[in-house]
């Protein structure tokens, strides 16, 4: 089975011209403005090399800008030094990011300025339902606590979700849509009970903060994609575009991750790395020149399309 993503020629821009088209601002510099945003829970390893090598390529065949944003902002999960592993392990096969790295950890009273506002707005409401509670009710949450006026407790805040986006097309996935009884309607968890900034929230801030346009990545984080929409609509914030890509699975099917222990890249065997990633995406290169020539996806025994 193959599936076209149509990449194009990338050649001739040098990385003093990004560097320097990368001072300007984004929305100047250039329609297309992409990111890779990995988290310091572990080094990289292939799986994370190939989606961050193919976010890459769609920026540079679309002639814009590819930013890293370093998603620290999860303690318990986080590594040390895995961030600068993580930008070494990038920086030694050749993926040279457009202007200044953003640490989430940096923003985080930005993130608490917009929760407070939410709240105050009554647009978020704090919730005290365990998982173990929405489970009993059928694995949907149900907006028990919406009316219930929880205040100075332990407590999680959920966003009151709108519902005005319950589809989008997905450049690689096509046509996705919300079911009827799906967790794409749930109130939107964006702060954590143990007062940690969720994810859903945190991505959406600075993606609208950062310019993003188009959000290339693995399509383990399809199924938070039309609640990250639905919280991108409150801010009057222009859409991006998705894609979606295939997962790089190990032999019994299991998706390769640092929570699965999967094996970090050899930054020394990195241009056999870059190789076997061109492989799977079936892209022809010259190596020597670094000149893309065409590029489709194939969904073979080593990589698998999105699964529910």
């Amino acid at each position: 089975m193959e599936k076209n993503i149509n990449f194009f020629i990338f050649n001739g821009t040098t990385r003093n011209q990004r560097k320097t088209n990368a001072r300007l601002s984004l929305l100047e510099a250039s329609r297309y403005v992409g990111r890779f945003a990995p988290s310091p829970s572990g080094p990289l390893h292939i799986g994370s090399l190939l989606t961050a090598l193919t976010s890459y390529l769609d920026a540079k065949a679309h002639d814009g800008i590819w930013l890293v944003r370093m998603e620290d902002i999860d303690p318990p999960r986080q590594i040390l030094h895995a961030d600068q592993a993580i930008l070494q392990s990038l920086h030694a096969h050749g993926l040279h990011h457009d202007g200044d790295i953003l640490f989430q950890s940096t923003r985080l009273s930005c993130y608490q300025q917009t929760i407070d506002a939410l709240l105050n707005s009554e647009h978020a409401y704090r919730c005290r339902c365990t998982r173990a509670e929405i489970k009993q009710q059928g694995g949907i949450y149900l907006g028990t606590c919406k009316h219930k006026h929880i205040t100075n407790q332990p407590s999680a805040i959920r966003y009151i979700n709108p519902g005005l986006i319950s589809s989008f097309t997905d450049r690689f996935q096509g046509q996705i849509s919300a079911t009827d009884n799906s967790i794409d309607k749930e109130d939107i968890i964006i702060q954590r009970k143990d007062g940690l900034v969720a994810y859903n929230l945190a991505v959406v801030l600075d993606d609208i903060a950062q310019g993003v346009t188009d959000i290339v990545r693995g399509c383990d984080l399809l199924p938070t994609t039309l609640a990250q929409l639905n919280i991108w609509s409150h801010f009057s914030a222009s859409l991006p575009r998705y894609g979606h890509t295939p997962l790089l699975v190990t032999a019994p099917g299991h998706k390769l991750s640092k929570q699965n222990h999967a094996p970090a890249i050899n930054d020394t065997l990195a241009k056999d790395n870059i190789l076997f990633c061109l492989d799977l995406l079936n892209i022809k290169s010259n190596f020597s020149s670094l000149v893309i020539v065409s590029c489709r996806v194939r969904l073979n025994s080593s990589i698998i399309p999105c699964m529910f």
